[in-house]
């Protein structure tokens, strides 16, 4: 039997139309959409077949959106009798690598995530905080800058995504952001991106959401986990129910490790990493940090039969 990681997209990966090849093929994913639409009194489906793009770019269905492919397409293949061997998620990803892993129920997810976008959007200002990706600078590099801007001026700017070599996000104050880009080219980055965010996520900032979250996760009933999933915080595997829980709060306002995350995959030496929901964003990262690692990503029934197909390869039938 193979050895496989599920790894989980986070918000950035939804584009219209996500879902739509699955719900026309798969009966249990167009009754996991439905249910979805009816426990979050919003029609999510209509959003993600049909757009406008603004509407599912919105936080509060952005978020729910990308666990429902992702945590749709995760019982497909448990249909098929293929469970992961390990899991993780890039920021909202790690509720879906928690749904795979029997942590959390997925209904229970669901709303818990369209809940924090909803308390995300409002723990700062709209237009007062921003995020910007970094290409081209280490990470010693661009703590140092950064250190230097929260010194001389007094601006929140903090690490939030660390992704791959040469590819780190930042997150602060608008203020303290446009100090960034100019002073990170300076020290050498290739580009610094303005990203289209509503808010600065994965910074001390996000203290106010964490302090709500932690009040709404006290209602959800949380398990031990039946795999192992590698944190966001920690970049170290967790199973037990209450670390998970404190860990989701820390996830908030700290940085995402996904480097890290990836490194600690390989060492697992496992036979693919597999990317489960909409995009191709995490296998590109997978590769940048090694490229003879294998992968899959699965979005539609013909990318699962793929690799269904693999993953059966010299089976006893």
């Amino acid at each position: 039997m193979k050895k496989v990681a599920f790894i989980y997209p986070g918000q950035g990966s939804q584009s219209i139309g996500m879902g739509q090849d699955i719900v026309k093929n798969y009966p249990l994913a167009r009754d996991m959409f439905r249910k979805a639409d009816d426990l979050l009194g919003v029609d999510l489906s209509e959003f993600m077949f049909q757009g406008p793009e603004e509407s599912l770019t919105h936080t509060v269905h952005a978020q729910p959106a990308l666990l429902l492919v992702s945590s749709a397409i995760t019982e497909i293949l448990k249909q098929e009798n293929i469970l992961p061997n390990v899991t993780a998620g890039h920021s909202l990803g790690e509720y879906s690598a928690l749904v795979a892993a029997k942590a959390i129920s997925f209904e229970d997810a669901i709303k818990l995530v369209h809940k924090r976008g909803q308390l995300m959007e409002e723990a700062f200002p709209k237009g007062k905080g921003k995020m910007a990706a970094v290409l081209g600078l280490q990470k010693d590099q661009l703590e140092e800058a950064l250190a230097g801007i929260r010194e001389k001026n007094g601006e929140i700017v903090e690490l939030a995504n660390i992704n791959c070599p040469g590819q780190i996000v930042i997150s602060g104050t608008s203020e303290g952001i446009e100090l960034a880009i100019n002073k990170l080219k300076e020290a050498g980055a290739k580009r610094v991106l303005p990203l289209n965010v509503s808010g600065p996520f994965h910074s001390s900032l996000m203290k106010p959401a964490a302090s709500k979250l932690d009040n709404e996760l006290s209602n959800v009933e949380i398990n031990d986990a039946h795999v192992p999933i590698f944190a966001n915080v920690t970049a170290a595997k967790v199973k037990s129910a209450d670390s998970i829980k404190d860990l989701l709060v820390e996830q908030l306002y700290s940085p995402v490790r996904f480097e890290e995350i990836i490194e600690a995959l390989v060492e697992e030496e496992l036979d693919a990493i597999v990317e489960v929901g909409s995009g191709k964003v995490l296998s590109g990262l997978v590769k940048k940090i090694d490229r003879k690692q294998k992968t899959f990503q699965l979005q539609d029934k013909a990318s699962i039969d793929s690799f269904v197909e693999w993953y059966k390869e010299g089976e006893e039938i």
